[in-house]
């Protein structure tokens, strides 16, 4: 309806708003919004235009969607094309950026950013840089099937055409999308077709053509009540009665066109300190907003935090009882094992005390039989040595012939035997604990 009826677009937007506020439909909300700032801006009330597109652009902000902030930077670009070609360019690369980081692939999005490229060029006058990228929307739109943006396009073609001086092409572009307007009803795009034309036509001399043109287009621009358009046709009507030296009548138009530019140029001016003043407090509102946000984010942290350090004392909590619970077990279970240990000490003492008494038994056994065997030793020497002096003795005289031999063999046999007896005797007194001294 914004191409044919601005008040109705506005019209049903303030509904869409209402039934969005009404079920929370976000999404919709913020369309809702662009698209009242659309009506607004084709009605050519630039500050409430801005006003709705900021309100859109912090929604779909909260929403994430890249798609939504990147329409808004167009809707706002479009905004200032005739007042600020800066600010313009500043919506427009914001909405190109946006497009490569998002990774969005959403042709119809594309060519309007081509196409509002090809629009600041044009005003800037780099007539080729605008046609280069009018071209690249017109590629892009002929395989969408986007019948609005053919027009626009189209249109757009032809007035850089025209503006470059290439007429015939001009014309063509025009009449093809003055067709397509009309089967769509687009009596804002009818309107602005007609008036290029009307300006070709005058160019041209060919005033029958130019009259028609003109009278056409001021009927479509009356239906959609636009005052910048009625101004481009007075402009035109005179600039064809001066053609066709109709002085009184161009005359009359030039007048007229002077009260419109001294009217317009302050609208402008206070349409311009408007859009920054609204501009300023959506800011500083948007600013405000995310103020809110980050303290909400905030009490949303201290409230997580608080709630993880409960779940963390609970924890804490749980895990001293635990451990208590297991000291107090193991605390039974140690003492336990000392009553037991207690009681195996015990018996070891006892065992040891036994042991004691049986190592000094065999001590004392010890110490009694070294005594008898060193008695022994002593006795056994003295025993024995008196016999073997005999034996000594009878060896030297049988050498020295005083004894026959078999006298001195029978004395050694009876000293041998002496000693033996008395070997065994010693032996029996030594393994015989109750036998006497020696």
């Amino acid at each position: 309806m914004r191409l044919t009826d601005a008040k109705q677009t506005i019209k049903y937007a303030d509904k869409a708003l209402m039934l969005a506020q009404k079920i929370g439909f976000k999404k919709g909300l913020a369309d809702a919004y662009r698209v009242k700032g659309l009506g607004e801006r084709y009605l050519g009330n630039g500050e409430r235009a801005i006003d709705n597109y900021l309100l859109a652009l912090a929604v779909f902000k909260e929403l994430g969607s890249s798609i939504g902030e990147i329409r808004i930077y167009l809707n706002i670009s479009s905004l200032y094309q005739e007042i600020d070609y800066d600010k313009c360019s500043e919506y427009l690369n914001m909405a190109k950026d946006q497009y490569k980081s998002a990774n969005i692939n959403d042709q119809n999005l594309l060519a309007s950013i081509y196409l509002n490229f090809g629009n600041l060029n044009q005003l800037q006058k780099n007539y080729n840089k605008s046609l280069a990228y009018y071209s690249e929307s017109y590629e892009l739109i002929k395989k969408l099937n986007n019948p609005d943006l053919t027009v626009t396009v189209l249109q757009n073609l032809g007035v850089i055409y025209s503006t470059i001086g290439n007429k015939i092409k001009a014309k063509q572009y025009l009449y093809k999308a003055l067709e397509q307007a009309k089967a769509l009803d687009l009596n804002q795009s009818i309107s602005q077709i007609n008036f290029t034309l009307s300006e070709i036509f005058i160019a041209e001399e060919n005033f029958k053509q130019a009259e028609a043109s003109l009278t056409e287009g001021k009927a479509y621009t009356e239906l959609v009540n636009n005052e910048d358009m009625r101004h481009n046709y007075q402009i035109a009507s005179y600039q064809l009665e001066l053609k066709r030296k109709n002085f009184e009548q161009a005359l009359n138009y030039l007048q007229t066109i002077y009260k419109q530019d001294s009217i317009n140029y302050k609208s402008r001016n206070s349409a311009a300190l408007s859009l920054y003043q609204a501009k300023y407090r959506q800011e500083e509102l948007s600013r405000k907003n995310e103020q809110i946000m980050l303290r909400q984010k905030y009490d949303r942290s201290i409230v997580i935090g608080t709630i993880i350090l409960a779940a963390f004392l609970v924890l804490v909590i749980v895990l001293l009882f635990s451990n208590v619970k297991r000291k107090a077990d193991t605390n039974k279970k140690l003492t336990e094992l000392n009553t037991e240990i207690s009681i195996q000490k015990d018996n070891l003492d006892r065992i040891n005390h036994h042991l004691e008494e049986i190592i000094d038994e065999r001590t004392k056994d010890l110490q009694l039989k070294n005594k008898k065997l060193s008695e022994y030793s002593s006795h056994l020497s003295h025993q024995v040595r008196g016999p073997i002096a005999t034996l000594k003795g009878l060896m030297n005289l049988e050498q020295e012939g005083l004894v026959s031999q078999e006298e001195c063999i029978q004395m050694m046999i009876k000293c041998v035997s002496e000693i033996d007896d008395k070997i065994i005797d010693m032996s029996d007194m030594l393994h015989n604990p109750q036998r006497g001294g020696f």
